[in-house]
């Protein structure tokens, strides 16, 4: 993006009254895609109808031609690849930002999908990159409502980071095998049923090309749009997600709605290419944090904030923080989450930590990242929940993990 295009995605994100022109933040590459999608996510300074419609990017991307798919197929899968297949759909199945997924069945019968990256897109990303860098650098030195609502630089960091990984479809066959050799390893102790795995073929899969099993079932996404998923069955994923926070450390990094299958019985992942993952420190300390905050106990959540810092505050300036704590949590206790966000809230908390002088190691925004992710799905199956408070049945279940 040049200067202009990048002034115009800022105007857009941040200065705009409408809704945001989704074709032409598309037209200007992977990046400024992310950029949106990332954003859908803010709505502690952007507006629940911007963050709405900004939040159609991660299932609305402009597809690309069976003809060019099958050449990307013969380029980076070899002449021989599609002899494998008996059949191969012409329309793809989904698109995302990266790639599109076609259904397909093997010569054994065996039914699949292909997941193809639709471009050369690391060369412009990277481009895209610097030269973005460069222009907040300088935006911010004279823009202080960026300096205030966020770090343009930190999300571009965070950004870059996922999106390389996911560029890269070696990952996502990794990433899925380390939750499912976690799964593995905890199913004995925790409840995990309602947890599945797809299959992924590896010897006819690489860098650009990913070839797993079918799974039929709808995304959480298209349940929510057409609200066929109810706030039981949010609260069956937000057991397993949280599963993987606090007690295994590691976990889907960009669970989406659009990133979940859902069958009535399991759910099932896909899209594991960035693989979030804290120290034992920030594990710890946020199951410790939303322990406390569930039953809205504040000081104890002041202080467990506090030990998770890399950097952390004491004497009177903690004791300051604290007072900001319970100021910004003194109408918090009871409230649904159509009352009191939880993204919003978890941000303002993060926020209020940093400039108080706490420094948080990285890990921690793919966390704040996928509890934005499941508040947004409480906000559309259950706007009336009082999600804090529901947590305390799965917080009882985790706590076996903390206490032996």
């Amino acid at each position: 993006m040049n200067t202009w295009q990048s002034l115009w995605l800022v105007y857009e994100l941040y200065y705009k009254k409408g809704l945001p022109d989704l074709d032409k933040i598309q037209s200007l590459g992977l990046l400024a895609v992310k950029i949106g999608q990332i954003h859908a996510l803010r709505l502690d300074f952007l507006s629940p109808e911007k963050c709405q419609a900004l939040a159609k990017l991660y299932r609305s991307n402009n597809p690309i031609p069976m003809e060019e798919v099958r050449g990307l197929l013969l380029e980076h899968g070899g002449a021989r690849f599609t002899d494998n297949f008996a059949q191969i759909a012409d329309k793809p199945l989904a698109t995302a930002s990266v790639g599109q997924v076609y259904e397909a069945r093997l010569k054994n019968n065996d039914q699949v999908v292909i997941k193809v990256i639709k471009s050369a897109f690391k060369k412009r990303f990277a481009s895209d990159i610097k030269s973005l860098r460069g222009f907040f650098k300088l935006v911010l030195k004279f823009n202080p409502r960026l300096k205030s609502v966020g770090n343009p630089l930190g999300i571009l960091e965070d950004i870059e980071s996922y999106t390389l990984t996911e560029l890269d479809l070696r990952n996502e066959a990794k990433g899925a095998a380390i939750l499912e050799n976690i799964y593995n390893e905890y199913k004995d102790t925790f409840d995990l049923s309602m947890l599945g795995f797809q299959k992924i073929y590896g010897e006819l899969s690489g860098e650009n090309i990913l070839v797993s099993e079918y799974i039929k079932a709808p995304t959480v996404d298209q349940l929510l749009t057409e609200g066929r998923f109810g706030y039981d069955d949010m609260l069956k994923f937000f057991y397993l997600q949280g599963f993987y926070i606090f007690i295994a450390g590691k976990f889907h990094g960009d669970i989406h709605p659009g990133n979940l299958l859902y069958d009535g019985q399991r759910f099932y992942f896909v899209d594991m290419a960035f693989i979030g993952e804290v120290g034992e420190r920030i594990r710890r300390g946020l199951f410790l944090f939303f322990e406390a905050l569930s039953y809205y106990r504040y000081d104890d959540c002041a202080k467990y904030l506090n030990e998770m810092a890399d950097l952390r505050i004491k004497g009177e300036a903690f004791e300051k923080f604290k007072t900001a704590f319970k100021e910004l949590y003194k109408d918090y206790e009871g409230k649904t989450v159509s009352e009191v966000s939880l993204t919003k809230q978890m941000m303002l908390t993060i926020k209020l930590g940093v400039v108080s002088g706490m420094v948080f190691e990285k890990g921690i925004f793919a966390i704040i990242r996928s509890l934005m992710y499941l508040d947004g799905m409480v906000l559309k199956c259950n706007p009336k929940a009082i999600l804090m408070e529901d947590m305390r049945q799965f917080i009882k279940s985790y706590r076996q993990s903390f206490d032996n």
